[in-house]
Protein backbone atom coordinates (compact mmCIF):
# COMPACT_ATOMS: atom_id res chain seq x y z
CA UNK A 1 0.00 0.00 0.00
CA UNK A 2 2.81 2.30 0.30
CA UNK A 3 4.47 2.13 -2.79
CA UNK A 4 0.91 3.12 -4.69
CA UNK A 5 1.17 5.93 -2.31
CA UNK A 6 4.49 7.49 -3.00
CA UNK A 7 4.05 6.44 -6.74
CA UNK A 8 0.49 8.97 -6.84
CA UNK A 9 2.67 11.94 -4.85
CA UNK A 10 5.54 11.14 -7.44
CA UNK A 11 4.02 11.58 -10.31
CA UNK A 12 1.29 14.38 -9.82
CA UNK A 13 4.30 16.93 -9.40
CA UNK A 14 3.23 17.96 -12.76
CA UNK A 15 0.15 19.42 -11.17
CA UNK A 16 2.15 22.30 -9.33
CA UNK A 17 3.32 23.59 -12.59
CA UNK A 18 -0.47 23.41 -13.74
CA UNK A 19 -1.40 25.09 -10.73
CA UNK A 20 1.31 27.80 -11.26
CA UNK A 21 0.74 28.45 -14.86
CA UNK A 22 -3.04 28.95 -14.25
CA UNK A 23 -2.41 30.98 -10.95
CA UNK A 24 -0.20 33.45 -13.49
CA UNK A 25 -3.19 34.45 -15.48
CA UNK A 26 -5.13 37.14 -13.94
CA UNK A 27 -8.66 36.15 -14.67
CA UNK A 28 -8.30 32.41 -13.50
CA UNK A 29 -9.92 32.01 -9.74
CA UNK A 30 -9.26 29.90 -7.48
CA UNK A 31 -12.96 28.50 -7.58
CA UNK A 32 -11.81 27.15 -11.19
CA UNK A 33 -8.81 25.08 -9.86
CA UNK A 34 -10.96 23.93 -7.44
CA UNK A 35 -14.10 22.72 -10.66
CA UNK A 36 -11.17 21.20 -12.27
CA UNK A 37 -9.74 18.94 -9.55
CA UNK A 38 -13.79 17.82 -8.76
CA UNK A 39 -14.16 16.97 -12.21
CA UNK A 40 -10.83 15.23 -11.97
CA UNK A 41 -11.50 13.15 -8.94
CA UNK A 42 -14.37 11.64 -10.60
CA UNK A 43 -11.97 10.84 -13.68
CA UNK A 44 -9.41 9.22 -11.18
CA UNK A 45 -12.13 7.68 -9.84
CA UNK A 46 -13.29 6.18 -12.64
CA UNK A 47 -9.84 5.13 -14.21
CA UNK A 48 -9.32 3.03 -11.41
CA UNK A 49 -12.89 1.40 -11.81
CA UNK A 50 -12.06 0.69 -15.98
CA UNK A 51 -8.39 -0.69 -15.07
CA UNK A 52 -9.27 -4.09 -14.42
CA UNK A 53 -11.28 -4.37 -17.30
CA UNK A 54 -9.07 -2.89 -19.95
CA UNK A 55 -5.60 -5.09 -18.53
CA UNK A 56 -7.64 -8.36 -19.98
CA UNK A 57 -8.26 -6.95 -23.30
CA UNK A 58 -4.61 -5.59 -23.85
CA UNK A 59 -2.88 -8.42 -25.71
CA UNK A 60 0.23 -6.52 -24.61
CA UNK A 61 2.08 -4.92 -21.46
CA UNK A 62 -0.11 -1.49 -20.88
CA UNK A 63 3.21 0.12 -20.05
CA UNK A 64 3.47 1.19 -23.87
CA UNK A 65 0.31 2.90 -23.75
CA UNK A 66 1.15 4.79 -20.58
CA UNK A 67 4.29 5.61 -22.04
CA UNK A 68 3.03 6.63 -25.21
CA UNK A 69 0.28 8.42 -24.13
CA UNK A 70 2.25 10.76 -21.35
CA UNK A 71 4.67 11.35 -24.22
CA UNK A 72 1.86 12.76 -26.16
CA UNK A 73 0.22 14.95 -23.24
CA UNK A 74 3.38 16.50 -23.02
CA UNK A 75 4.12 17.50 -25.83
CA UNK A 76 0.53 18.91 -26.43
CA UNK A 77 0.85 20.72 -23.45
CA UNK A 78 3.95 22.15 -24.69
CA UNK A 79 2.38 22.81 -27.80
CA UNK A 80 -0.88 23.81 -27.28
CA UNK A 81 0.94 27.23 -25.47
CA UNK A 82 2.47 28.27 -28.46
CA UNK A 83 -0.04 27.69 -30.73
CA UNK A 84 -2.42 29.61 -29.01
CA UNK A 85 -0.29 31.75 -28.25
CA UNK A 86 0.50 32.34 -31.57
CA UNK A 87 -3.20 33.20 -32.58
CA UNK A 88 -3.57 35.13 -30.00
CA UNK A 89 -1.70 37.78 -31.52
CA UNK A 90 -3.50 37.13 -34.50
CA UNK A 91 -7.31 37.52 -33.54
CA UNK A 92 -6.84 40.64 -31.91
CA UNK A 93 -10.76 41.16 -31.94
CA UNK A 94 -11.68 38.66 -30.02
CA UNK A 95 -11.29 39.27 -26.19
CA UNK A 96 -8.86 38.26 -23.73
CA UNK A 97 -11.46 36.99 -21.31
CA UNK A 98 -13.15 34.54 -23.81
CA UNK A 99 -9.35 32.93 -24.97
CA UNK A 100 -8.58 32.57 -20.59
CA UNK A 101 -11.43 30.72 -19.96
CA UNK A 102 -11.24 28.50 -22.98
CA UNK A 103 -7.78 27.71 -22.25
CA UNK A 104 -8.27 26.88 -19.01
CA UNK A 105 -10.92 24.81 -19.59
CA UNK A 106 -8.38 22.98 -21.81
CA UNK A 107 -5.66 22.93 -19.12
CA UNK A 108 -8.52 21.57 -16.93
CA UNK A 109 -9.56 19.31 -19.40
CA UNK A 110 -6.15 17.94 -20.06
CA UNK A 111 -5.15 17.95 -16.38
CA UNK A 112 -8.20 15.90 -15.43
CA UNK A 113 -7.44 13.68 -18.48
CA UNK A 114 -3.61 13.14 -17.72
CA UNK A 115 -4.71 12.39 -13.81
CA UNK A 116 -6.69 9.73 -14.78
CA UNK A 117 -4.14 8.33 -17.03
CA UNK A 118 -1.86 8.39 -13.74
CA UNK A 119 -4.10 6.30 -12.49
CA UNK A 120 -4.66 4.08 -14.51
CA UNK A 121 -1.07 3.20 -15.04
CA UNK A 122 -0.24 3.04 -11.33
CA UNK A 123 -3.22 0.42 -10.61
CA UNK A 124 -2.03 -1.44 -13.91
CA UNK A 125 1.70 -1.35 -12.48
CA UNK A 126 -0.07 -3.04 -8.59
CA UNK A 127 -2.55 -4.86 -10.10
CA UNK A 128 -3.97 -7.43 -8.57
CA UNK A 129 -2.79 -5.62 -5.22
CA UNK A 130 -4.73 -2.30 -6.17
CA UNK A 131 -6.94 -0.25 -3.89
CA UNK A 132 -8.75 3.20 -3.87
CA UNK A 133 -5.97 4.60 -1.94
CA UNK A 134 -4.17 4.68 -5.67
CA UNK A 135 -7.41 7.14 -7.15
CA UNK A 136 -7.32 9.06 -3.63
CA UNK A 137 -3.91 9.74 -3.28
CA UNK A 138 -4.01 11.44 -7.69
CA UNK A 139 -6.35 13.23 -6.64
CA UNK A 140 -5.74 14.50 -3.59
CA UNK A 141 -1.89 15.30 -4.86
CA UNK A 142 -3.15 16.96 -7.62
CA UNK A 143 -5.15 19.22 -5.91
CA UNK A 144 -2.69 19.89 -3.19
CA UNK A 145 0.35 20.65 -5.64
CA UNK A 146 -1.91 23.09 -7.73
CA UNK A 147 -3.57 25.02 -5.03
CA UNK A 148 0.01 25.50 -3.47
CA UNK A 149 1.61 26.73 -6.40
CA UNK A 150 -1.46 28.74 -7.47
CA UNK A 151 -1.59 30.80 -4.13
CA UNK A 152 2.01 30.92 -5.16
CA UNK A 153 2.25 32.14 -7.80
CA UNK A 154 -0.01 35.03 -6.53
CA UNK A 155 3.17 36.42 -4.61
CA UNK A 156 4.79 39.37 -6.26
CA UNK A 157 8.39 37.08 -6.58
CA UNK A 158 6.39 33.87 -8.53
CA UNK A 159 4.57 36.64 -10.80
CA UNK A 160 8.17 37.31 -12.38
CA UNK A 161 8.56 34.06 -13.89
CA UNK A 162 6.95 33.59 -17.54
CA UNK A 163 3.85 31.68 -18.29
CA UNK A 164 5.38 29.72 -20.88
CA UNK A 165 8.20 28.58 -18.83
CA UNK A 166 5.64 26.79 -16.45
CA UNK A 167 3.87 24.75 -19.64
CA UNK A 168 7.46 23.39 -21.18
CA UNK A 169 8.38 22.26 -17.46
CA UNK A 170 4.69 20.81 -17.20
CA UNK A 171 5.19 19.30 -20.48
CA UNK A 172 8.56 17.87 -20.01
CA UNK A 173 7.58 16.54 -16.55
CA UNK A 174 4.61 14.76 -18.42
CA UNK A 175 6.99 13.42 -21.09
CA UNK A 176 9.77 11.86 -18.57
CA UNK A 177 6.76 10.43 -16.81
CA UNK A 178 6.08 8.72 -20.02
CA UNK A 179 9.81 7.92 -21.03
CA UNK A 180 10.46 6.24 -17.27
CA UNK A 181 6.88 4.18 -18.28
CA UNK A 182 8.77 2.86 -21.74
CA UNK A 183 12.00 2.55 -20.16
CA UNK A 184 10.69 0.25 -17.21
CA UNK A 185 8.82 -2.00 -20.25
CA UNK A 186 11.84 -2.15 -22.07
CA UNK A 187 14.36 -3.03 -19.27
CA UNK A 188 16.54 -0.19 -19.87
Amino acid sequence: MFMPVISGLIVSVDAFFIGLSLGLQKRCKFLYLAIINTFLFVLCILGFLITGRIYELIPFEPDYIVGFAFIFLGLWTILYYFISEHIKKYKKNIEEKNISLKAIILVGLVMSIEAMMITMGITFIFLPNSSFIIPITVALAHFGYSAFSFYLSRTKYTKKIPIALSHIISGLALIIYGLMALFVELSI
